[in-house]
């Protein structure tokens, strides 16, 4: 694997870190069938307590996963991906390059 691929690599693992908790996998899902949500929303649709959505929201937004707007008291939660599909991109390209270079 060249140190392209290895560098790109390393930029994803916040994405895969985030990816493989379940409840964070289904605030995605939520956010992508419902486009815009509260915390109150989300809990609702969730068998989790408001603190842990939340909890898990401040990761996602960490990561770029997902934006936050504020509407008066509410903040309204919707998906940001464009980064991360991106670089996902980017990573499957590099592998595919090397895999290229690669005599068989």
């Amino acid at each position: 694997m060249s140190k392209k691929t290895l560098h790109i690599l390393s930029e994803c693992i916040p994405i895969f870190t985030m990816l493989q908790d379940d409840n964070r996998q289904q605030i995605l899902m939520l956010l992508f069938d419902r486009k815009n949500m509260t915390v109150t929303e989300l809990t609702e649709q969730l068998s989790l307590s408001r603190p842990a959505v939340s909890h898990h929201l401040k990761l996602l937004l960490d990561s770029g996963l997902v934006r936050v707007a504020k509407n008066g008291k509410e903040r309204i939660y919707s998906l940001c991906m464009d980064n991360a599909i991106e670089l996902l991109k980017d990573l499957l390209a590099s592998i595919e390059d090397d895999k290229n270079m690669t005599p068989e």
